[in-house]
């Protein structure tokens, strides 16, 4: 039998402070911590989690130079919005801090040092680009210019977002700066950096043997990659004015990379936190570390940030990193950019009282092994017919007929049949099955398994009916429900870890608290007398309306996205001022139209233009039809010279606008005009 650890140091990826976070971090990092920890306190493990806003690096400094702010005031602000958001989805840390707290520079600093001191970096003098006018080197997201490979005019040092290639500053063409918007020079400039290559040894004894059968396939093969490849030094500091300096004499302007920085912000939050005990925690060999990220952080968490550990020495090293892959949203990849995403803190503006829905929604749905998609009609198919229908029917039958039958008291037990001792050697069977499940990092099956639960306690109702057998047997019909009961009582703890909110509305109504793991399932938790209180719903149905309102969200959001990232056509070749004098463009009110026969694009309309009424045939029945026209005053070329369409003479043109999709506006005077009026 394995030896249990004497405790956890769980740690879930620092979020960045320059933005919300949105359901995919939720997925694939926070809700598996939160799962995880919940059970290993449940279970009466010595836990602590550990997280807090990562504040540093180039992104922070790009967007309070878009907002007009510091970058303190950035992280500030989104530190606050993130802390929320995850009190409000009741992620439980036990310490939330900030890497831009005072406690993280002293760690983060003594870190490096004791690196620096005992000669674990080195160090190279390298060229990177400078800004004359702004007297400041730039990090790769502070230069844009012309990509090699698309053409696009603003593509940044490190990537172009419009064909995705990944790029070196020195590769674009006609390179500037985003400070000043002067061409940058190459200058030397010196940096410390971690030789990994020296660590690659170690590192594939410690992964490719160590871990090849307990690490998920995608970390364990990820990092086998990446070290197959030939890992190389990494630079440790960077040319900026924000983040932790430095602590070296004449390295004015430079700090601690964000990736070095970042990782040691687990460390000094649980100091911040624990000052007393925080060693135990990180350099204990009884400490099992458990890191929980998404993928895009595997080789930080696997790779870069153990190498750190093993340089600096007496540190423990993660036992398990269990990320995940990603969430997709409504068939596309989530981008803060496109702000296509369903952000926390608008979903409970929206769904006000139902976090655990969405718990529930993104644990059955994880991307734990591959990419999965998240929709709203998932997200309504799996509210109505698996927490309503099955979860919450079932406790709503035994609490709502024990109500009726017995006056809200749980019923003595008398003999038990077959049928009865059947349903509680399941019981019995489900807390050990959904706590192995966890500790292998499987929520998503632990999940299933709760309400696999649920449906024993469904189907035993449904086999037994007491709703029919207290007509003839009510000593039976009270059997019945003190098992059903039991069964009610042992979602409490099992739910808690994935729904807390409605574990603690159930074990309310029960009258019951979650107790510990162990006592999970026991067939007495509920005694004979004991009161149960009112019975309540614990979820609620959600209505089509509701989830097409989402649906349309999203859509408003990408033709938003379409219209702002549009190609605008060239200008044409200009023309004289006479030769605009020409054109008479006037103000004139649609009074009839209608399709013209055997035609998809043609509509006749007569339009009244003040001198007269002007037939005008116009290629726009794919946009409009007949009646929304009618009464709306256009803007119309009078004298164009008449073209016969489809046996109609035409005798002017509307002006009309043309949006990216292809879809058509009508140009229109800003109030009502007098039919006639010149456009000038």
């Amino acid at each position: 039998m394995a030896v249990l650890p004497q405790r956890y140091t769980v740690t879930a990826a620092l979020p960045y402070a320059n933005g919300p976070v949105h359901i995919g971090h939720l997925a694939g990092v926070y809700l598996p911590a939160d799962i995880y920890v919940r059970y290993l306190r449940a279970a009466g493990r010595d836990v602590k989690f550990i997280c807090g806003s990562d504040e540093h690096g180039v992104p922070i400094t790009i967007r309070a130079q878009k907002e007009g702010i510091t970058p303190q005031q950035v992280v500030d602000k989104y530190h606050t919005l993130i802390r929320d958001s995850f009190r409000d989805f009741n992620v439980s840390f036990d310490v939330y801090s900030r890497t831009s707290s005072a406690t993280h520079a002293a760690v983060s600093s003594d870190f490096f040092l004791k690196l620096y001191r005992d000669g674990k970096f080195i160090e190279q003098t390298t060229q990177q680009y400078f800004d004359e006018q702004a007297q400041q080197f730039l990090a790769d997201r502070y230069i844009v210019g012309t990509c090699p490979n698309c053409g696009n005019e603003n593509a940044y040092g490190d990537q172009c977002e419009r064909c995705g290639t990944s790029l070196s500053p020195t590769e674009l063409i006609n390179p500037r700066s985003m400070l000043s918007g002067a061409q940058p020079v190459l200058r030397d400039t010196k940096h410390w950096f971690l030789p990994l290559n020296e660590y690659e040894p170690w590192l594939r004894e410690w992964i490719i043997e160590g871990h090849k059968n307990d690490w998920k396939t995608n970390v364990y093969g990820q990092c086998k990659s990446w070290i197959d490849q030939g890992l190389h030094p990494r630079a440790v500091t960077r040319d900026l004015n924000w983040g932790v300096p430095v602590p070296l004499p004449g390295a004015e302007g430079k700090v601690l990379y964000v990736w070095f920085d970042a990782p040691i912000g687990y460390i000094s939050a649980t100091k911040e936190a624990f000052p007393d005990e925080w060693e135990t925690y990180w350099k204990d060999a009884g400490s099992k570390l458990v890191h929980f990220i998404g993928k895009d952080n595997i080789v930080f968490h696997c790779i870069i940030f153990p190498a750190m550990l093993k340089a600096h020495g007496g540190y423990i090293l993660p036992d398990n990193v269990p990320a995940n892959e990603f969430l997709n949203l409504e068939g596309d990849k989530i981008s803060t950019s496109r702000n296509w995403a369903v952000w926390l803190h608008e979903y409970l503006q929206d769904f006000p009282g139902q976090a655990d829905v969405l718990r529930y929604v993104l644990c059955a749905n994880a991307p734990e092994t591959k990419d999965n998609d998240f929709t709203w009609k998932d997200f309504q198919a799996r509210n109505n017919n698996e927490l309503v229908a099955t979860l919450g029917n079932f406790v709503n039958r035994a609490v709502v007929l024990t109500h009726k039958f017995f006056e809200g008291q749980v019923p003595a037990a008398g003999e038990f049949l077959e049928i009865d001792q059947d349903a509680l050697r399941q019981l019995a069977a489900f807390p050990a099955k959904i706590g192995e499940l966890i500790e292998n990092y499987r929520f998503r099956d632990a999940l299933a398994e709760v309400m696999n639960l649920a449906r024993l306690g469904n189907k035993y109702l449904a086999d037994t009916q007491p709703w029919h057998l207290i007509k003839t047997d009510v000593a039976r019909t009270g059997t019945v429900l003190h098992v059903a009961l039991q069964i009610a009582a042992a979602l409490v703890p099992v739910l808690g870890p994935f729904l807390p909110e409605s574990a603690e509305k159930l074990g309310a109504m029960l009258g019951l608290e979650a107790g510990p793991w162990a006592t999970a399932g026991r067939p007495n938790a509920l005694v004979a007398g004991h009161q149960l209180r009112e019975p309540a719903l614990l979820f609620a149905k959600i209505e089509d309306a509701t989830v097409e309102a989402q649906v349309q969200k999203l859509l408003d959001t990408k033709q938003a996205n379409l219209l702002a990232n549009s190609l605008v056509a060239e200008a044409k070749p200009e023309v004289s001022f006479d030769d605009f004098q020409k054109m008479d463009l006037r103000v004139g009110t649609v009074v009839a139209a209608e399709k013209v026969a055997k035609t998809k694009k043609l509509l006749k309309l007569i339009v009244d233009v003040g001198l007269e009424q002007r037939t005008i045939v116009s290629g726009i029945a794919e946009h409009f039809t007949p009646e929304e026209l009618i009464g709306q005053q256009v803007q119309v070329l009078l004298n164009l010279l008449p073209r016969e369409l489809k046996g109609i003479q035409s005798q002017g043109m509307l002006l009309m606008a043309e949006n990216a999709d292809g879809s058509l506006a009508l140009m229109q005077p800003g109030k009502p005009v007098r039919n006639g009026s010149g456009i000038n």
